[in-house]
């Protein structure tokens, strides 16, 4: 018998957390996803998903943004349609940056990060950052599509201390040895 698993097909990965304490700069997450090509999946990103920026066919939306936490609920919603992204793209990489404006912030300034990653009702993972405190910004899952065509989740929360704009750069890499 053929194998009829269909993968992960459609996911949301959500972010929240609690404002600034009265007083102090808001903190501001933000999360990323980033495609690689199956000719080059450890590569430079073929395009990079966030706050002010778009992929180019619709399959990576962000649904919710949030500047300070102050949302009901979930501050940050990202919705990836793997089922939808063309044959070419082998990676989705996803991760979450802390703004480093006005002041230099790691997880464990941030008060109560929470990360939620689902399918349709199911959780795939959830994570409270609590093994990366002293990041200033952490790759959270990875979605690879196998030879067959289906996707699978890879979870697992790994720890950068870059600025955003090389976090975008360097998150998709494979791990050190």
């Amino acid at each position: 018998m053929s194998d009829i698993t269909k993968g992960i097909r459609k996911v949301e990965i959500a972010v929240k957390w609690d404002p600034s304490a009265a007083g102090q700069p808001p903190t501001d997450l933000d999360i990323v996803a980033a495609t690689y090509l199956g000719s080059d999946p450890y590569g430079d990103p073929a395009y990079v998903v966030h706050f002010d920026r778009r992929s180019p066919d619709g399959t990576i939306t962000l649904n919710r943004d949030s500047k300070d936490g102050k949302g009901f609920g979930w501050d940050e919603v990202l919705t990836v349609e793997l089922d939808r992204l063309d044959p070419r793209y082998a990676r989705v990489v996803v991760g979450v940056i802390i703004q480093q404006r006005p002041a230099r912030r790691t997880f464990v300034s941030v008060i109560k990060p929470t990360l939620r990653i689902r399918e349709d009702y199911t959780d795939l993972t959830t994570d409270d950052f609590g093994s990366v405190l002293s990041s200033t910004a952490a790759k959270v899952a990875e979605f690879v599509r196998g030879d067959s065509g289906v996707w699978d989740f890879h979870a697992g929360i790994h720890g950068f201390e870059d600025d955003p704009a090389t976090f975008t750069r360097t998150m998709g890499l494979p791990p050190a040895p």
